[in-house]
């Protein structure tokens, strides 16, 4: 039987790189470099500087391939074609060195993951299924396999020990593999991908973007996550969306603390910043272009082939006439513990998952994940992307609708 696992994470030293990956938003910036790539046909002028600033780390060793029916291994995907589903597991970490412990706070060491979503993109590149994975889901961690030759052992536990166990010596790919076999082993996806982002990266992102914005249903009050704002619809910059995407507690506003409230936030979030990009005509001026994709480039830690800006380049082009309706969201099907203190993934979830491996639209969806007025938000039918010249002024205005 696998052993109970701690539930705080042990710390580790710090892996050194220019900006360390933090907690959060590889579901933003994936999301991003996904819808965007297609501009870089375009723009191919700033290749060598986009590709510099991504830190490429290839976990392949680490990463048990998912069995096949016939008993054998899968092989290494190769996604540079149309007609082959995709799925990118996106992940962050709260390492608090450099700027982004100026950001977070110097209070954690090791590195610990909050937010984990895995994005499907369809063979026919016609849909994006985004799949939310609570932190404190109770999971089957498989042993966790470091570079070094060290193995951590599993057993049974919140979904998220599985990256503080890869990421005790501070490596966000030791750290990403061990999270991978956790959600293939649980799904029988094969992950062909992923990504980590950090908190400053995010807040370049969105304000490389002008900002994300959104509607507020209530005054929200954090002096923990920096947020202070005023009900209504407004334009978030890159350090209120951060504060209002982290936030756990309020002093006001009905924040409850559940990551599943988070998640649902964080959802509404994505979802805007997923319509400014697919309106802005980002083309127009290189120099925002620029910005922008050096913004995406230096938030992530990624593996090598979708590091590779021509790989991304042929993504993003076969998203190019995505319908942002068929961007959904979604959180796997769960329900709380009797104490409320951790969530049970449900019998729904297979079905979920069987839907993704065979590539078909999702129809399994999780329970309510805030339950106030957040959810009246994210419930909303979809609405085309404005096409006017002011894109976040259309969108503000969808607030008062």
């Amino acid at each position: 039987m696998a052993n109970e696992l701690e539930q705080t994470p042990v710390g580790g030293p710090t892996h050194a790189r220019r900006r360390a990956p933090s907690r959060l938003y590889a579901w933003a910036a994936g999301t991003l470099a996904a819808v965007l790539g297609f501009t870089l046909v375009y723009s191919s002028t700033v290749f060598a500087q986009i590709g510099g600033g991504i830190e490429k780390v290839n976990n392949d060793p680490l990463v048990t391939p998912v069995a096949q029916p016939d008993g054998s291994g899968s092989p290494d995907p190769q996604d540079q074609n149309d007609g082959d589903a995709i799925n990118i597991l996106l992940m962050g970490s709260d390492s608090r060195d450099g700027e982004n412990g100026d950001i977070g706070g110097r209070v954690a060491d090791g590195m610990r993951n909050d937010t984990t979503i895995v994005m499907h993109i369809s063979a026919d590149r016609s849909r994006v299924d985004l799949v939310s994975i609570p932190r404190d889901a109770q999971v089957e961690i498989p042993d966790c396999k470091l570079f070094d030759g060290t193995t951590i052992p599993g057993g049974t536990g919140d979904f998220n020990v599985s990256f503080s166990n890869g990421g005790r010596q501070g490596n966000a790919g030791e750290a990403a593999a061990c999270v991978i076999n956790t959600v293939q082993k649980m799904s029988g996806l094969t992950i062909d991908h992923w990504a980590v982002v950090d908190f400053a990266g995010f807040e370049d992102m969105v304000d490389a973007l002008g900002g994300v914005p959104m509607c507020i249903p209530e005054r929200i009050v954090s002096k923990k996550a920096h947020v202070n704002l005023k009900p209504g619809p407004q334009v978030l910059n890159g350090k209120q969306a951060l504060g209002l995407a982290r936030m756990r507690t309020a002093e006001v506003g009905d924040v409850s603390g559940s990551d599943l409230q988070r998640i649902a936030r964080q959802q509404e979030l994505l979802r805007q910043v997923s319509r400014v990009v697919l309106s802005k005509n980002l083309l127009t001026d290189a120099g925002e272009l620029t910005q922008f994709l050096k913004a995406v480039a230096t938030a992530l830690t990624m593996d090598p082939e979708l590091a590779d800006t021509k790989y991304l380049l042929g993504l993003g082009f076969g998203l190019r006439n995505i319908d942002p309706a068929a961007i959904k969201f979604h959180t796997i099907p769960w329900k709380y513990t009797d104490d409320y203190l951790n969530v049970i993934i449900r019998e729904g979830a297979k079905t979920m998952w069987k839907q993704m491996r065979e590539d078909e639209p999702l129809t399994k969806v999780g329970d309510s994940s805030a339950g106030d007025a957040w959810d009246e938000v994210i419930d909303k039918s979809p609405k085309p992307v404005p096409t006017s010249t002011d894109v976040t002024d259309a969108l503000l205005e969808e607030c008062t609708a």
